[in-house]
């Protein structure tokens, strides 16, 4: 299992429960899923592009990513529908909890100038979402071998029913956010 599953599991659930006045355990908010997406530039015209983008993400979250296309025609981009423009992955279960971990212990602390993620990225829902510049901050990524210098899209994805149970599990669980005077 998972280090931080058992962390959420021992130590996160019966802090959150006493934090947010909950009398049962499963009222307690928790990690649904996680979307890791890479969209790639001129995927269409370069496919070494896409398929580079796809072994990096493959490597990062340890899972077969999913070939994303294009839903409708845009002219101005070179871009015909269903053509091939990026990749994703939905983790669960064990591999989001070492996903997590991962993110938060390993990734976010090498990422230049970090001062902290935004609480205000919250949809209104108790899911956040944050982007990466490049996928070279996982230490998976060999920084040499890597051509093309790729962001991300990551979603969390909680069962949580406002941004402030969101913001409580997620900081709970390790999350870096930005304290309200650093903004």
């Amino acid at each position: 299992m998972a280090r931080l599953h058992d962390k959420y599991r021992d130590e996160t659930v019966p802090a959150l429960q006493q934090e947010l006045g909950l009398r049962n355990p499963m009222q307690v908010p928790r990690i649904e899923r996680v979307v890791v997406s890479m969209g790639v530039t001129n995927a269409h015209l370069d496919r070494k592009k896409l398929e580079e983008a796809f072994g990096h993400l493959q490597t990062i979250t340890g899972q077969k990513p999913k070939i994303t296309r294009a839903k409708r025609s845009v002219a101005a981009f070179r871009l015909r529908e269903g053509s091939e423009i990026g990749c994703c992955v939905t983790l669960r279960r064990a591999r989001m909890y070492e996903f997590i971990d991962r993110l938060v212990s390993i990734a976010l602390p090498r990422v230049r100038d970090f001062r902290g993620l935004n609480p205000k990225a919250f949809d209104g829902h108790g899911n956040f979402s944050m982007g990466l510049t490049e996928q070279l901050v996982f230490p998976e990524i060999n920084a040499d071998k890597a051509h093309n210098v790729q962001g991300m899209n990551i979603a969390v994805v909680t069962t949580a029913v406002s941004d402030a149970d969101g913001v409580a599990l997620l900081k709970a669980i390790g999350f870096p956010f930005q304290k309200a005077d650093e903004k």
